[in-house]
């Protein structure tokens, strides 16, 4: 197919999920589980895979796997992600891992004649002084952000993967990109989690034990765009049924906010009366990530969950997953 415009107008359903076997890869994480729940009014058949049951990370296996459930579709939510303290301190882990998962599943999906693939990819593919908000176009014009390049480097090749087998074999394979994503089952490791899950838990337990303050990485300065993981999926779903093209696209909420901004809202939802502290000497990041919506809009999709409504539903499922916490 061409890099022309996609053949969907606005709301047209081009790939229809009833009746399908479409199968959830990643279908345990926080976007996985989203997608799931979506497609549950979908009319179709969701296919999920623990990793007891399949390894992504082992080729022959996933063939196998492929060839023998036949799925229609596959909504790649797989992945190994992380903050910044984690990317930086395992870049070979985050590299590999995602490296192999998408090429798999990519390749699999190809020899066994799946209609249609979504890869989902992350905003950090972009250069880390792209022009705001950044359009798709932006995509390799510039230096990463240093912290999370590894991950970036393997999204950027899925996205490649995707345009490759589309180009060569004429796959129905399509990318979106998520901006920063927060919702039921998010991670809330302090070692591995992002910004959002991180500032949650900081400033719950930092009310239960009665401090004065909590500490964010940085300036506090660095602006900052979030979508709720619900909003994320429909957006998904919307792009399976009605988007065929080479180019990826954006999936995001078209608003951004400091991170300090965003650590008073959590303060205020959570009930914690404390100050803000920084620590400076942690590193900021990109000094600003909003992407530019523009296109998905322009397909007639927009999300319906507000910040401050998305950051109340987040902590009340925290206090849901630790209870007596």
């Amino acid at each position: 197919m061409s890099r022309g415009r996609s053949v969907a107008m606005p709301n047209d359903v081009i790939f229809p999920l009833e009746g399908k076997r479409v199968w959830v890869a990643g279908h345990r994480g926080m976007v996985g589980s989203a997608i799931v729940r979506r497609l549950a009014s979908e009319g179709c058949e969701i296919l999920t895979a623990g990793r007891d049951v399949l390894d992504l990370e082992r080729q022959s296996a996933v063939e196998a796997w492929i060839a023998k459930e036949k799925p229609d579709a596959i909504f790649m939510a797989a992945a190994k992600v992380g903050g910044i303290l984690a990317n930086d301190t395992y870049p070979a882990d985050f590299l590999y891992n995602n490296l192999v998962i998408e090429t798999n599943i990519v390749d699999a999906a190809w020899r066994n004649g799946v209609g249609k693939v979504l890869f989902l990819g992350s905003s950090c593919i972009y250069p880390k002084f792209a022009p705001q908000p950044i359009t798709e176009d932006a995509l390799l014009t510039g230096p990463l952000e240093p912290t999370n390049e590894w991950y970036a480097i393997a999204k950027i090749a899925g996205i490649k993967l995707a345009q490759a087998y589309r180009k060569q074999h004429g796959c129905d394979f399509i990318s979106a990109m998520p901006t920063n994503l927060y919702g039921l089952g998010d991670n809330y490791d302090l070692n591995s989690s992002h910004v959002m899950p991180a500032l949650i838990r900081k400033a719950h337990e930092a009310k239960l034990a009665g401090a004065d303050s909590i500490t964010i990485w940085g300036t506090g300065t660095p602006r900052r765009e979030f979508l709720n993981a619900d909003d994320c999926a429909d957006a998904c779903v919307f792009l399976m049924k009605t988007y065929s093209d080479f180019e990826h696209v954006n999936v995001g909420s078209g608003e951004d906010i400091t991170i300090l901004e965003l650590a008073e809202l959590v303060c205020e939802v959570v009930g914690f009366t404390g100050q803000i502290a920084k620590d400076t000497s942690k590193p900021d990041g990109t000094p600003r990530k909003l992407m530019s919506a523009d296109k998905l809009r322009g397909m007639g999709w927009q999300p319906s969950i507000a910040l401050e409504d998305g950051v109340k539903s987040a902590y009340q499922a925290f206090l849901s997953a630790n209870p007596g916490s």
